[in-house]
């Protein structure tokens, strides 16, 4: 999906930006910007879309994201119907890859940060005692100004760039960009299938929301995408069944239907060829991983 160029702004002209977001999601815009970006989620559940990858987030989430690398943040409707202006909190530090100077990562001391920018582009989930530390920090960048901010963001890259508890989010650091007409369809296409999810959504139902023949939705879909309409449905539905597994509020039968499958064998198929194990592993694995962090 090409994304929509977004412009971030600096109040007070410092070099870089840090702030504590509470608002009523995260907003909904596929887009992407030359800067650097630290998201800490503070509070927040839904589905996340970072370049290629279509994956549940959460409270406590750490994310790198390089630059021009699209995404946006879909939170669950049960958590945002209320439209309260608190229904988010997340820490955001952005910056430039030349926010010190063009040749200042170019040093030798800097080595292991310049590489850490690169592997950013494939956007980087940040897990572990790296994770805890990082938040920390993040929070201290956000009360502090002018040089000390600098330091710290230093402080923090450098952690960072020596972490072996970082993970690649999307397959590849190359994406295409949109212009404003071409973000306006898929962010279209992009909400109504989100809003929609749980019934059947025939491609003649999607190309009306395109404006397009169904021929042309598909080759228009594919080409934007690198994925057919009906792979990126299935995503979005094995995306949100993970999150109700984790819930544990209902039998894995019930978690079938509710996100949209119409019949277990289908949902087990699909759950196994995007998540690589079974729907009760995928359950048992997030309950072991659970008590080893408690």
């Amino acid at each position: 999906m090409k994304p929509h160029f977004y412009k971030i702004t600096n109040n007070d002209e410092s070099s870089l930006s840090a702030n504590l977001r509470v608002q009523p999601n995260f907003g909904r815009l596929w887009h992407y910007h030359p800067e650097l970006e630290l998201h800490y989620i503070i509070k927040g559940q839904g589905v996340r879309f970072i370049g290629d990858s279509i994956s549940n987030f959460q409270d406590g989430e750490l994310v790198l994201l390089g630059q021009n690398l699209p995404h946006t943040w879909r939170c669950n409707e049960s958590k945002t119907l209320g439209i309260r202006e608190d229904s988010t909190a997340a820490i955001v530090i952005q910056f430039l890859p030349d926010f010190l100077g063009k040749e200042f990562f170019s040093i030798p001391e800097a080595l292991q940060i310049r590489l850490l920018f690169e592997k950013a582009k494939r956007g980087l989930l940040i897990t572990g005692k790296t994770n805890a530390i990082v938040h920390e920090k993040m929070l201290k960048a956000v009360e502090e100004s002018g040089m000390y901010r600098i330091l710290t963001l230093l402080e923090i890259l450098h952690i960072l760039s020596q972490s072996c508890e970082l993970n690649y989010i999307a397959t590849s650091a190359n994406f295409h960009r949109s212009n404003e007409a071409e973000s306006v369809r898929l962010n279209k296409i992009y909400a109504h299938t989100m809003a929609n999810f749980k019934r059947p959504l025939p491609l003649e139902e999607m190309a009306e929301v395109a404006s397009l023949s169904v021929t042309s939705f598909c080759r228009y879909f594919k080409m934007m995408t690198n994925k057919s309409f009906h792979d990126f449905l299935m995503e979005i539905r094995i995306s949100n069944a993970c999150r109700l597994l984790v819930e544990d509020n209902l039998s894995i039968n019930a978690i079938c239907y509710e996100c949209g499958f119409g019949n277990v064998s289908n949902f087990y198929r699909y759950f196994v060829r995007i998540k690589n194990t079974t729907p009760a592993e995928f359950k048992k694995q997030y309950l072991e991983r659970k008590l080893t962090d408690v």
